[in-house]
C-alpha cells in the first residue's frame, strides 16, 4: 500500500509525482511503456500564454470570455518555468524570446486587438505592433505582414528533456517509478483504490489520472464518464540548421502557423495541422498538411526558401472542446483524482502537477488560484 498511485509517465504524471515526493508523499507512478514517449516528447516544445488565435477567430468572444481564466493558468505555469531547470537539476533549454502573432489584413488586426482585451484582463502583458514595429522587432517576415501583438510571456524549451527531468528528481525524493506497467483496472476498496496491472495489483489510498488521451480510458474503469477528454493528431516539421534567424515564437493570425528555431539552430514549424492515422492506430504526418503548412511559413518569412525540411511527426494532442483543463477530484469517486491539461499541456504542466499535488494533500497550492471553473463536472 501507497499513498499515491500516479497513472501516466508524461510531463503531467512525471511532474505530479515530483511535487508530492517532495512534500514527503509516498507516491507511485505506473507508466505502460516508457516515459516521455507521446505528446509530452512529441510535442515542438512551445511555452504559450496567448489565447490561441485560431479557435477564438472560430468560437468568438464568448468562448474567450470562458476560456480566459486559462489564461492565467498558463501565465503563472511560465512563471515556474523560468526557474524549474535549477529547481530540477536539468537542462531544460528553456528560452522566453517572447511570442510573435503577425496579421496580413486589418481583420487580423481587428481580432488581434479584440482577443488582447481579454488576455490583459488576466495579467497579460500584450503589445500591438505597427508595419514599423515590425520592420524594427522582425525584420525576418513578409513585408507584406502589416503588424501583430507581441507577448513577452512565451518561448520554448526541450521537450525531450523535461518529464524525465522530473521523472528524476521525483526518485531522488523517494518515488517508485514502474515503466511498462500498464493498467487493466482500477477497483474501489475500503481504504483507497487497487489498481491491476500486468505486473501485479498495486494498492493506494488516492489516485492520480495523469494519463492524458487516455484519462478518459482510465476514469471509465471507475465508472466515470470524461467525455470531454479526446485526442487528435497533428503534426510537425524540423529543417536543418541554420544560423540564428527566428528569435520568437511565431504565429500567424489568418492561417495555422507556429515557428520557432531551437538551441542548435533548428526551425519546428507546426501549427496544429491535421496529421493522419495509420494501420496500426498510430498518427502519421499526411503529405497534404504538411505541403500547405510550408507555403504558411514560406509566405511568413521568405528566408525559408532556401532552408530544407529534415524530418515530419506525427502525435496525438489531448483536447477539449472547451480547451479548459480539467483538475480535481472527480465527483463520487474520493480519493480519485484528474490532471487533464488540453491542447497547452506542455505549456502548463509544471502548474498543473503543483496544484493536482496540492489537491491531492488537501492543502492550499502555493499560488491564488481560482480553481472553480476547472474542476471535474458530475
Amino acid at each position: 500500500m501507497t499513498d499515491v498511485i500516479v497513472i501516466g509517465g508524461g510531463l503531467a504524471g512525471a511532474a505530479t509525482a515530483f511535487y508530492l515526493a517532495r512534500d514527503g508523499v509516498d507516491v507511485t507512478l505506473l507508466e505502460r511503456a516508457d516515459l516521455n514517449t507521446v505528446a509530452s516528447g512529441s510535442n515542438a516544445g512551445s511555452l504559450h500564454a496567448q489565447i490561441p488565435h485560431d479557435p477564438f477567430v472560430r468560437k468568438g468572444d464568448a468562448w474567450a470570455a470562458a476560456y480566459a481564466s486559462t489564461v492565467g493558468l498558463l501565465a503563472r505555469s511560465v512563471d515556474m518555468w523560468r526557474g524549474l531547470g535549477e529547481e530540477l537539476g536539468a537542462d531544460l533549454e528553456v528560452k522566453l524570446g517572447g511570442g510573435l502573432l503577425v496579421a496580413r489584413t486589418q481583420a487580423d488586426m481587428a481580432a488581434i486587438e479584440r482577443k488582447a482585451v481579454f488576455e490583459r484582463s488576466q495579467g497579460l502583458e500584450i503589445r500591438i505592433l505597427d508595419r514599423a514595429d515590425l520592420s524594427r522587432e522582425a525584420p525576418y517576415v513578409a513585408d507584406s505582414l502589416i503588424g501583430g501583438a507581441f507577448c513577452p510571456q512565451e518561448g520554448k524549451a526541450n521537450p525531450f528533456a523535461v518529464a524525465p527531468a522530473f521523472a528524476r528528481a521525483a526518485i531522488r525524493h523517494g518515488a517508485t517509478i514502474n515503466r511498462m506497467t500498464e493498467v487493466r483496472g482500477i477497483d474501489r476498496e475500503r481504504d483507497g483504490y487497487a489498481v491491476s496491472t500486468e505486473r501485479g495489483v498495486f494498492r493506494a489510498r488516492r489516485v492520480v489520472n495523469a494519463a492524458g488521451s487516455d484519462a478518459g480510458k482510465i476514469a471509465a474503469m471507475l465508472g466515470a464518464n470524461l467525455a470531454d477528454v479526446q485526442a487528435f493528431p497533428i503534426q510537425v516539421s524540423v529543417s536543418e540548421r541554420i544560423a540564428p534567424l527566428i528569435p520568437h515564437l511565431l504565429y500567424c493570425a489568418s492561417d495555422k502557423l507556429t515557428l520557432k528555431q531551437n538551441g542548435v539552430g533548428s526551425l519546428l514549424i507546426g501549427g496544429g495541422w491535421e496529421a493522419d492515422i495509420g494501420p496500426n492506430g498510430t498518427p502519421v504526418a499526411n503529405p497534404q498538411s504538411l505541403r500547405r503548412n510550408m507555403q504558411v511559413a514560406l509566405s511568413v518569412v521568405p528566408a525559408l526558401g532556401d532552408i530544407r525540411i529534415v524530418r515530419s511527426w506525427a502525435a496525438f494532442v489531448n483536447g477539449t472542446d472547451d480547451w479548459k483543463p480539467i483538475f480535481g477530484e472527480l465527483p463520487g469517486l474520493p480519493g480519485f483524482f484528474v490532471n487533464f491539461f488540453p491542447w497547452m499541456g506542455f505549456t502548463g504542466g509544471p502548474v498543473a502537477a503543483r496544484l493536482v499535488a496540492s489537491m491531492v494533500q488537501g492543502r492550499e497550492a502555493p499560488f491564488d488560484i481560482d480553481l472553480a471553473p476547472f474542476l471535474p463536472k458530475g
